[in-house]
C-alpha cells in the first residue's frame, strides 16, 4: 500500500472551543448522562462560589418543558467590564475560553468549589444555545450563544437595583445521547451542596410535569443537618450530634459525627464542596485522631485494661456516620478521578483539631463516650470471632483460592482482565447460563435462594452464609481488612436475575453485599447487571427481542397493519433456552450491560438504608412513592 503523506498541512489546531466539541469526553468525563448533569453542576459551582465569598444567599435552578435548565444567583454578577487581554466583555470571556475566571488567583475569591472542574465555557460549547443575563451596576445586561459561538454583543437591555447572573442552556442533542435530566439526580446533588454551605437556599423547580415540582433545601446547621439526615432511619447510639468547626492558616475543618446501632460506616469527606470519594490527607487526619483519641479516653478510663489490644480504626468506626468538611485556598486534587485531597497540610490540621476537640467531647460527655467505645469493644469481639471463622473454614478448604465452590462452573483462561462471573439465581438459570456460555471467559455462579441481608447483619454473621461464602472465594479479593483489589480472578461481576419481584429482591441483595464488603469492585468498574429480554414479539417464525415497555411499543409499530403476531413476556431466566439466553443476554456483541457506579454515593446510602435497614417506614414510603410507575407486579 502506498505510503501516506504526514506534513505541516496535517497538523489541525482547535480554536476557542472546538477541543470541547471535538473531545467532549475529556471535559465532562462522558456524553451519557452522567456528563449531561455535570453541565448543571458547572454552572451551580459558579454560584455556590459566589455564596463561598459572602455574595450570595439564593440559586434558583429551573427544568424548563423543553429540557433547558436555567439556574439563577442573587450574588455580583460576572463581571461586564472589559477584560484587557481579550478587549472583551468579562462575561464573554468567561463563556468562550477555557478555564477562564476569578478563581486563579486575585481577590476575586478566597475559596472556590468550581475549581476543580472545567468552567461554564464548556457548558456553553455543549449547548445548542445558552443565554446568560447579568444585573449589575445598575442595568440588566444580556447575550446569546449558539454551540458557544457569540450570536451578538453584549448588551445592557434594563435598569435593575438588584445584581446576580442567570444562564439558561440547552443541551445539544448533536453531542448528548439524550438530554433528559433526571430529577432525582439533580435534587440529590443540590440538597447535598445545600448541606455543606449553612444558610444558603437552593430551589430546584421542574416544569415538565403537569403539577410542577418543587424542593427547597435549606439548613441552617450545615453538616450537623446532614449527618441528622443520613442518620434518621437509623437508631442512634447517642442523641446529640457531636460537632465542631476550627479556622488556621490552612484553612476551615467542619466535624459532624454520630454513631447508630448498625454495621457500617458512612464517612463522607468534602474539599471546597468537592465529594473527595478517593479520601485524601483530610480523611486520613480524621481517622488518624478518631482511632487515637478514643483508644486514649479508654485506657486513661479503664475501660481497655492493660492487657487488651487497642481498638482498630475499623473497630471505631463501625456504625459511624460523619461528614468532614474543609475549605481551603488552593486545594491540589489527584487520584484517578481527580477526588481526592493531596494538601499535605490539611492532614496535621485536621488530626490536631480532632484530637483536641474530640477529646474534649468525651470527657465531658462520660455517658455517650462509654457507649461508643463498648460499641468498638463488640465490633472487637464479632471481628476476631469472623477471623477466626475465615481462619476454620479456610482449614476446611472454603475460602482457599485453590479450592473453588463446587457450583462454580469456572472459565478456562486465567487472566483476570479478560474474564466474566455470572452470579445466576437459582439452579435452573444456572443450568442454562452454563450451556449458553462461551466457556473460555464465562464463568457462572448459581446462587439458590435469597443471601442474607448484610445491611442487617455484621461480619461474623455474613461470613455463615454459604451463598456469601461460595462469592467470597469465586472472586479471590478475601473481605474486610484482607480485601485485595489486584487478587480479582475476574474483572466483569455480572449479577443476572430474573425480572420479576423476587429477581429483583435478590440482584438488591447482592448489590448491597458488594457495597457493604467489597465497594472496591464497584468504584473499580468490576460490577454489572444483566439486561435479559422482557418481551419476545414472534410473526411466524420471526421474532424480535424487546428489552423495555418502550422498545416493544416500537417493535409492535414497526409491524404491517393487520399482522398477527404473538407477545411473550419473560418472567424467568429459565424461560429461555441456551440459544435465546446467549443471543439477548450474554453474548458481548449484542448484550446489554448496566454497570454499578458509585457517582452518587449519598443516593446510594439512603436507597440501601431505606430498602434493606432495619426500619420498616421508609421502606413503605418508597413503595408508595414508587406504586405509580408500576406495571408489572409480577405476572
Amino acid at each position: 500500500m502506498p505510503k501516506s503523506t504526514y506534513s505541516g498541512k496535517d497538523i489541525q489546531v482547535l480554536e476557542g472551543l472546538e477541543a470541547v466539541r471535538k473531545r467532549p469526553g475529556m471535559y465532562i468525563g462522558s456524553t451519557g448522562p452522567k456528563g449531561l448533569h455535570h453541565l448543571v453542576y458547572e454552572v451551580v459551582d459558579n454560584s455556590v462560589d459566589e455564596a463561598l465569598a459572602g455574595a450570595c444567599t439564593t440559586i434558583d435552578i429551573v427544568i424548563h418543558q423543553d429540557n433547558a435548565v436555567s439556574v439563577v444567583d442573587n450574588g455580583r454578577g460576572i463581571p461586564v467590564d472589559n477584560v484587557p487581554k481579550y478587549r472583551k466583555p468579562g462575561v464573554e470571556v468567561v463563556l468562550t475560553v477555557l478555564h477562564a475566571g476569578g478563581k486563579f488567583g486575585g481577590d476575586g475569591y478566597k475559596v472556590s468549589g468550581g475549581l476543580h472542574g472545567v468552567g461554564v465555557s464548556v457548558v456553553n460549547a455543549l449547548s445548542k444555545r445558552l443565554e446568560v443575563e447579568v444585573k449589575r451596576d445598575g442595568k440588566i445586561w444580556t447575550q446569546a450563544y449558539e454551540r458557544g459561538k457569540p450570536l451578538g454583543a453584549l448588551t445592557a437591555t434594563g435598569k435593575s437595583k438588584a445584581s446576580g447572573t442567570k444562564v439558561t442552556f440547552w443541551p445539544d442533542p448533536d453531542i448528548f445521547e439524550e438530554v433528559e435530566f433526571s430529577w432525582d439526580t439533580l435534587a440529590s446533588r443540590m440538597r447535598e451542596t445545600a448541606f455543606l454551605n449553612k444558610n444558603l437556599k437552593i430551589v430546584l423547580t421542574d416544569e415538565r410535569e403537569l403539577e410542577p415540582r418543587r424542593a427547597e433545601f435549606r439548613y441552617s446547621g450545615g453538616i450537623v443537618d446532614f449527618v441528622k439526615y443520613l442518620n434518621e432511619k437509623r437508631e442512634a447510639l447517642h442523641a446529640k450530634i457531636i460537632s465542631f468547626e476550627a479556622e488556621a492558616e490552612e484553612g476551615t475543618v467542619e466535624v459532624a459525627l454520630q454513631w447508630n446501632s448498625g454495621y457500617n460506616e458512612t464517612v463522607m469527606a468534602f474539599a471546597n464542596n468537592i465529594n473527595t470519594h478517593e479520601g485524601g490527607t483530610h480523611l486520613e487526619g480524621f481517622r488518624t485522631a478518631l482511632t487515637r483519641t478514643l483508644n486514649d479516653y479508654a485506657r486513661k478510663h479503664g475501660i481497655l485494661k492493660e492487657k487488651d489490644d487497642n481498638l482498630s480504626g475499623e473497630d471505631i468506626r463501625e456504625g459511624l456516620t460523619a461528614v468532614i468538611s474543609v475549605k481551603l485556598r488552593d486545594p491540589q486534587f489527584e487520584g484517578q478521578t481527580k477526588t481526592k485531597l493531596g494538601n499535605t497540610e490539611m492532614r496535621s490540621f485536621v488530626q490536631s483539631v480532632v484530637t483536641q476537640q474530640l477529646g474534649d467531647y468525651l470527657e465531658e460527655h462520660p455517658k455517650p463516650a462509654r457507649s461508643i467505645v463498648t460499641k468498638a469493644q463488640q465490633a472487637s469481639k464479632a471481628r476476631m470471632a469472623a477471623r477466626k471463622a475465615r481462619e476454620l473454614t479456610r482449614r476446611k478448604g472454603l475460602l482457599e483460592s485453590s479450592t473453588l465452590p463446587g457450583k462454580l462452573a469456572d472459565c478456562s483462561i486465567r487472566e483476570a482482565a479478560l474474564t466474566e462471573i455470572f452470579l445466576v439465581e437459582g439452579d435452573s438459570a444456572g443450568g442454562s447460563a452454563k450451556q449458553a456460555r462461551d466457556r473460555s471467559f464465562q464463568a457462572i455462579l448459581p446462587l439458590r435462594g435469597k443471601i442474607l441481608n448484610v445491611e442487617k447483619a455484621n461480619i461474623n454473621k455474613a461470613l455463615s452464609s454459604q451463598e456469601i461464602q461460595a462469592m467470597i472465594t469465586a472472586f479471590g479479593t478475601g473481605i474486610a481488612e484482607e480485601f485485595d483489589l489486584e487478587q480479582a480472578r475476574y474483572h466483569k461481576a455480572i449479577i443476572m436475575t430474573d425480572a420479576d419481584v423476587d429477581g429483583a429482591h435478590i440482584r438488591c441483595l447482592i448489590l448491597t453485599f458488594f457495597y457493604r464488603y467489597m465497594r472496591e469492585m464497584i468504584e473499580a468498574g468490576y460490577v454489572y447487571i444483566a439486561q435479559p429480554p422482557l418481551y419476545k414479539v414472534s410473526v411466524g417464525k420471526k421474532h424480535e427481542y424487546a428489552y423495555s415497555d418502550k422498545e416493544l411499543q416500537q417493535a409492535l409499530a414497526r409491524l404491517p397493519e393487520n399482522t398477527k403476531y404473538n407477545i411473550q413476556r419473560y418472567k424467568g431466566l429459565g424461560e429461555m433456552n441456551p440459544e435465546q439466553l446467549w443471543d439477548t443476554t450474554m453474548d458481548p456483541e449484542s448484550r446489554t450491560l448496566l454497570q454499578v457506579t458509585l457517582d452518587d454515593a449519598l443516593a446510594a446510602e439512603e436507597a440501601f438504608v431505606d430498602l434493606m435497614g432495619d426500619q420498616v417506614e421508609p421502606r413503605r414510603e418508597f413503595i408508595q412513592r414508587q406504586a405509580k410507575n408500576v406495571r408489572f407486579l409480577d405476572v
